[in-house]
C-alpha cells in the first residue's frame, strides 16, 4: 500500500492538488494522510476577552481538525475510492518540519502538495512553503500546478546530464508511475560538448538497463543552455509530468533555484516531480 501525504491550507490549490493524487492512484492501494500545520503567532485579543478559558492553541487545534473533517467528506463524496484510505493529521508544527517527521516516522513514499501559497500570486514560481519542501524533504515531492486539470500520464520529461551516478530508489517511482500508466519517458540531454563522456555514457547505460520494460526515449540537444532546452521541448512537445533529481550540486540546483529562472520565465505549467539525493530509503512500494 502506498503512503502519501497530502498538506492542505484548506485553500482550493492544495485541493486541487489533493484531486490530482487520488485520481493518479486511482487503481491502487493508498493511505493518504492528509496533512494541515498550524503556527499561531499572533494573539487575536477580542477574541480571547470574550473566551478567557480558551488558550489560541485550542482555537487554531478545533479550526484545523473541523477543516480536516470537512475535507475528507467532500473527497469521499467526488471519488468515493474503496481502495483508498484518509488519516487526519492536525498538528502545530512548521509544514517541511512535519513533513520530515511523518516521513520518517510512517515511511511515506511521496508528498503531493500545490505550487502556489495562499496568496496565489502570479509573479511567484512557487508558494514558499512548495520551495522549501521540494528542498528540504526526504521523499519525493509532487508539485501541481493551481490551475491543472487531471490527465493521464502518457509522456514524462526527465531532462539529465547522464553523470549523476543513478540509484534505484531515485528512479522506483519514475518507473512505478511509467508501468502503471504505459507512459513513454523522454530524457533529455542538453549537450555541452561534441561527445557524451565515459561517465554520462554509463549514465545512459545506467537508464536503458533500468527502464528496459518500459518505452524510453533520448533526446540530444545542443546549442542551448540547459533550461532553454528543457523549455523548448515542453513547447514541441505534449508533456504531462516533469522530472528532475534534486542532487546536491547538481544542475538541478544550479538553473532551479536561481533568480534568473524567475526572469526567464521557467513556470511549471504541468506537474513537477522532484526526487532527492539518494539519501532517503523511500516506502518501497513506489
Amino acid at each position: 500500500m502506498k503512503k502519501i501525504i497530502l498538506p492542505t491550507d484548506f485553500s482550493e490549490n492544495a485541493y486541487n492538488a489533493i484531486s490530482y493524487a487520488v485520481q493518479l492512484f486511482k487503481n491502487e492501494e493508498c493511505n493518504f494522510y492528509l496533512l494541515n500545520t498550524y503556527t499561531p503567532v499572533l494573539y487575536d485579543s477580542e477574541y480571547l476577552y470574550h473566551n478567557p478559558t480558551v488558550s489560541l492553541d485550542e482555537i487554531y487545534s478545533s479550526n484545523s481538525k473541523k477543516g480536516l473533517k470537512r475535507l475528507e467528506k467532500r473527497i469521499i463524496k467526488e471519488f468515493n475510492n474503496p481502495k483508498h484510505t484518509f488519516e487526519k493529521l492536525s498538528v502545530f508544527n512548521f509544514l517541511v518540519d512535519e513533513i520530515n517527521e511523518q516521513i520518517e516516522e510512517k515511511n511515506i513514499d511521496l508528498v503531493v502538495m500545490g505550487t502556489k501559497g495562499a496568496s496565489g500570486a502570479q509573479e511567484i514560481l512557487f508558494g514558499t512553503q512548495t520551495i522549501h519542501t521540494i528542498k528540504k524533504s526526504k521523499c519525493p515531492v509532487l508539485a501541481i500546478p493551481s490551475d491543472y486539470d487531471f490527465k493521464s500520464l502518457k509522456n514524462v520529461l526527465l531532462p539529465s546530464d547522464l553523470s549523476i551516478g543513478f540509484k534505484e530508489n531515485q528512479l522506483a517511482i519514475l518507473k512505478s508511475l511509467a508501468t502503471q500508466n504505459k507512459t513513454q519517458i523522454h530524457i533529455l540531454h542538453v549537450m555541452q560538448d561534441a561527445e557524451l563522456s565515459k561517465i554520462q555514457n554509463e549514465g545512459k547505460a545506467t537508464l536503458t538497463n533500468y527502464f528496459k520494460d518500459n518505452s524510453i526515449k533520448f533526446h540530444f540537444v545542443g546549442d542551448t543552455d540547459i533550461l532553454e532546452g528543457i523549455i523548448d521541448f515542453q513547447k514541441k512537445n505534449d508533456i504531462d509530468l516533469l522530472t528532475m533529481i534534486n542532487n546536491k550540486h547538481s544542475f538541478f540546483e544550479n538553473l532551479f533555484f536561481k533568480p534568473v529562472v524567475h526572469k526567464i520565465g521557467f513556470h511549471v505549467k504541468v506537474p513537477f516531480l522532484v526526487v532527492p539525493s539518494g539519501k532517503f530509503s523511500g516506502g518501497g512500494s513506489l
